[in-house]
């Protein structure tokens, strides 16, 4: 694909995916009141565009659509960060004008073709454009993505962004990607007898889930040998989807808190046959990966050996990393031997 054909205008129908990164602050600006701003934005760029959910410090905005929509969706955004620093500039003694600063979330397998040999096409995108461009070096945590930021007029962002674009076109990014999920805020969390509690405002409200989530983690329970169909943990079912704010909960406060203070890393292993092993990885890993980032824990699935009908998977992590990982490996398997239905 020819780069000067990606940076036209006109016709262009590439469709491609920006993420960004946005402060809750930013984010209520691009939504406005009752949804009006993002709306118009939708309306006039004809771009996709999408916020992460939750209430997290950052959220995600996910704009996808061809190019040339992609590009009149970041004009807007660029120039309605403008506006909001011109605004709070007239209540401000500050003089010199801040520039507007996007944050763009790419797969760090992309990143090096950002950068280009020696600096080389980061140093090019930063003198024909005027944009301050910068690429984080480490990834995001538990995703394989890394944060790229540009700073600058609007005009100057919407020219690096159509830079970015060619270079993201013409080198997609290699291997699976796991996409970075801002984590929720924190609410306070206490356990007392057995049970856990979340504080809201002067008063501690029970958490039934979290009580058993907390039980289940402290249970170091051994793995259910796979011949039995009876759930390692009678009577108890959870999707996953629903408790992964929980897990998060506990997995910071198993680690964090006086409960386990800095306890050592040990190592459990498993054996699962070679039939089982693909609900355990998911598509493209990313059962496995959701069980790495849930439970904390490091986990490595040996290679299939030759005459072999079983895979080793090796959990290493504090007892309360590896007890969650066992649990949630249990569930994937029990969601399969039973058909109890999708963890």
């Amino acid at each position: 694909m020819e780069s000067t054909k990606v940076q036209s205008e006109g016709g262009l129908n590439v469709t491609l995916t920006i993420r960004l990164l946005m402060h809750g602050k930013e984010v209520g600006s691009i939504i406005g009141k009752k949804g009006e701003t993002v709306k118009k934005m939708r309306e006039e760029s004809g771009a996709r565009i999408n916020i992460s959910e939750g209430n997290c410090p950052e959220r995600i905005v996910t704009i996808t659509g061809p190019t040339d929509t992609i590009f009149k969706a970041f004009a807007m955004i660029a120039y309605k960060f403008e506006e909001d620093i011109i605004n709070s500039m007239s209540n401000s003694p500050a003089t010199s004008k801040p520039p507007v600063t996007l944050r763009l979330v790419v797969p760090a397998s992309q990143c090096g073709s950002l950068i280009g040999k020696g600096g080389s096409k980061i140093k090019e995108m930063r003198e024909s454009t005027g944009a301050q461009v910068q690429v984080a070096g480490d990834m995001l945590p538990n995703s394989t993505e890394r944060a790229v930021t540009i700073s600058g007029t609007p005009e100057a962002i919407i020219q690096c962004v159509k830079q970015i674009c060619v270079v993201m076109l013409e080198s997609p990014p290699k291997g699976a990607t796991i996409p970075y999920r801002p984590k929720p805020a924190s609410t306070p969390v206490i356990f007392s007898g057995g049970q856990a509690y979340t504080i809201q405002g002067q008063y501690a409200i029970p958490h039934p889930d979290l009580t058993k989530l907390h039980q289940l983690a402290m249970q170091q329970t051994p793995f259910t040998p796979l011949g039995q169909t009876t759930p390692a943990f009678p009577g108890t079912r959870f999707h996953l989807s629903l408790l992964e704010s929980e897990i998060s909960f506990l997995i910071r406060l198993l680690t964090n808190s006086g409960l386990d203070a800095s306890p050592p890393a040990s190592t459990h292993e498993l054996t699962i046959p070679n039939d089982l092993i693909g609900c355990i990885i998911g598509r493209q890993g990313t059962k496995i990966n959701e069980i790495r980032q849930m439970s904390g824990a490091q986990i490595k699935i040996a290679n299939a050996m030759e005459g072999s009908s079983e895979r080793q998977i090796t959990i290493t992590g504090t007892p309360a990393n590896i007890s969650l990982a066992q649990y949630l490996i249990n569930a994937r398997l029990t969601s399969e031997v039973t058909g109890m239905g999708t963890l």
